[in-house]
């Protein structure tokens, strides 16, 4: 079984990753481009039990805006971690602090909301899968 590290900014807070994602993509909704000060979030969902916290959990803050996502970040240097997904018992690690990683992506979610209109070849979600609780309407 593979086994990657995933660190904050500083380095303060360390997150190992047991196995393969159960997901890799992007997600263009309002929430994770205002979390992400960017335009689109690079995502790798992954199993709970597949994300151990080694270092500096101690150092995580969480915010939750919804039940749906609680967001955590290293409150030493403000470095976006990851985000617990508890109604889907899956975890977003947040791919570009993936040291080592081989992002793979394979949607793009939520993309009627999408303020960087991309011409991959990549499938486009209106909203989620529909095993996510989502209409499952993929867009042209």
């Amino acid at each position: 079984m593979s086994t990657h590290t995933a660190r904050c900014f500083c380095g303060a807070v360390e997150v190992e990753l047991s196995g393969s994602p159960a997901a890799m993509g992007y997600c263009h909704c309002e929430s994770c481009r205002r979390w992400s000060a960017g335009p689109i979030n690079a995502f790798s969902l992954w199993p709970k039990d597949a994300v151990r916290i080694v270092k500096g959990e101690e150092r995580l803050g969480s915010f939750s805006k919804n039940p749906t996502s609680i967001r955590q970040w290293c409150k030493r240097c403000g470095g976006h971690v990851l985000t617990d997904h508890p109604h889907w018992g899956l975890v977003d690690v947040y791919a570009a602090v993936i040291e080592d990683f081989d992002f793979k992506p394979g949607v793009h979610v939520n993309y009627q909301e999408t303020a960087l209109p991309m011409t991959d070849s990549i499938t486009k979600m209106k909203d989620l899968p529909k095993e996510m609780g989502g209409s499952g309407v993929v867009m042209t």
